[in-house]
């Protein structure tokens, strides 16, 4: 391809001024864009100290969190009592008292092995003896102190008067003159359908499907499917039955909190939209109500209603009708001063009355609107409910901060969270369907 000529250059430029003589910003606005937003990130960087907070976090903690979430720890304590060692278990007790760990064998003599994969401690009041990659290495047990001895791997810490030793994923132990500090790792969630204290405990999926379907009856008085249900929702370990009541709670606010705000935005929108109400202190009365309502945050509401009416789902339904009302509110208005205004005039030439002409000239063209959406903000609420249930509002939100404050319940925490994502999942597909069939799938 040739070269075209300056005068051929020249008659293009004075034809395309735009296109041959682009202003600054035209040329280096993208660039300039890019260096103000490297910038402030690195602005940002500095200002809340990121480096240092990368630097100094915690994050073998945030690797045994993660590990909770897929794995159960059982945890005994092996105490040292009059020459023996006596395991001690925690109040949620994993196994069922008498049972047979096949992971941790008593011996005749007062001693104990605790097994960690291929590793293990064999434990006495006197010395343990920690094999790691089949070599024993002994910790002294003396009146002050439990003593590593030289030489020792870098998976047996001397901290103290106490020696850690990590055995990886398996678990680790805390060795103490006095006693072994055990913690036994296994993949999956511990005791999910029954807890030990439950006449079904050591039940798996399988065989729990099988006895709901038997003949013969565990308890007279009821049936294995209802003993089934009655055990898995009273399991005193996970607590099934208190999760999906909050859950359901959780549902039942975003549900009426939604509900309630459509019910008032609809109409007050009405007296918002300038095309409809053609008074401007109205619509600007109307307008800033709603910027009030929905410019205080909902967790800002539910700390306020909170204070006022207790813990419980009432605030939780208030914070959410709040805040609804003023989103929803300025959706719609907007959407109605941007109605066909041919529809309107056509009711208005026939003669009908005000009423008339809004119920039978704009709401037919906004609602399929107005519908998808509140559809979305319900869907939207299902998620914010449980945030706002955190700070007292009631529902799984207040549950799971429980768990989380226990410092120990990582894999409850992973199972709530776990029923919020299929339920916003479900929620997020039925409103999709909803208004596809409202508003078509391609949105109009």
């Amino acid at each position: 391809m040739s070269a075209i000529s300056q005068a051929e250059r020249s008659r293009l430029a004075n034809k395309y001024p735009e296109v041959f003589k682009q202003s600054f910003f035209q040329r280096w606005g993208l660039l300039a864009g890019l260096g103000v937003t490297v910038l402030y990130l690195l602005f940002c960087w500095l200002l809340f100290n990121v480096g240092p907070a990368l630097q100094n976090g915690k994050w073998e903690r945030a690797a045994i969190y993660v590990q909770d979430w897929y794995s159960w720890r059982a945890t005994p304590r092996l105490r040292f009592e009059d020459g023996k060692v006596a395991p001690q278990w925690s109040s949620r007790g994993q196994y069922k008292a008498g049972a047979d760990i096949d992971w941790l064998v008593p011996h005749e003599d007062g001693s104990m092995t605790a097994s960690f994969g291929g590793d293990r401690l064999e434990i006495s009041t006197a010395q343990v003896d920690v094999y790691l990659g089949g070599v024993a290495y002994p910790v002294a047990i003396t009146s002050s102190a439990a003593l590593a001895p030289a030489g020792a791997p870098a998976a047996m810490v001397q901290s103290g008067d106490k020696v850690l030793v990590d055995f990886g994923f398996a678990g680790q132990a805390e060795i103490r003159n006095n006693q072994v500090y055990v913690q036994r790792r296994f993949l999956g969630w511990a005791n999910f359908l029954f807890d030990p204290k439950s006449p079904l405990w050591g039940n798996d999926l399988f065989s729990t499907v099988g006895l709901m379907f038997s003949g013969d009856r565990v308890n007279p008085d009821k049936s294995n499917a209802q003993l089934v249900l009655d055990e898995w929702l009273g399991n005193r370990a996970w607590q099934h039955g208190d999760i999906l009541a909050k859950l359901m709670q959780t549902l039942v606010m975003a549900f009426v909190g939604t509900l309630f705000a459509t019910l008032v935005a609809f109409p007050f929108a009405f007296i918002a939209a300038r095309n409809i109400t053609p008074n401007r202190t109205a619509n600007w009365l109307m307008k800033r109500s709603f910027d009030f309502l929905r410019s205080i945050d909902m967790l800002i509401w539910a700390l306020f209603f909170t204070r006022g009416f207790g813990p419980g789902p009432i605030p939780g339904i208030a914070a959410i009708f709040f805040t609804d009302t003023g989103a929803l509110g300025k959706v719609y208005a907007e959407a109605l001063e941007n109605v066909d205004d041919k529809q309107r005039e056509g009711m208005k030439s026939v003669g009908a009355s005000p009423a008339a002409v809004n119920r039978y000239g704009v709401v037919p063209q906004v609602l399929p609107v107005f519908v998808s959406q509140s559809l979305y903000f319900w869907e939207s609420n299902t998620r914010s409910a449980t945030i706002i249930g955190a700070v007292g509002a009631g529902g799984i939100g207040l549950k799971l901060l429980e768990a989380m404050g226990t410092n120990s319940d990582w894999d409850k925490v992973a199972y709530m969270v776990l029923l919020i994502l299929i339920v916003v999942f479900l929620f997020d597909n039925i409103s999709t369907v909803i208004r596809s069939r409202l508003i078509g799938p391609s949105g109009h």
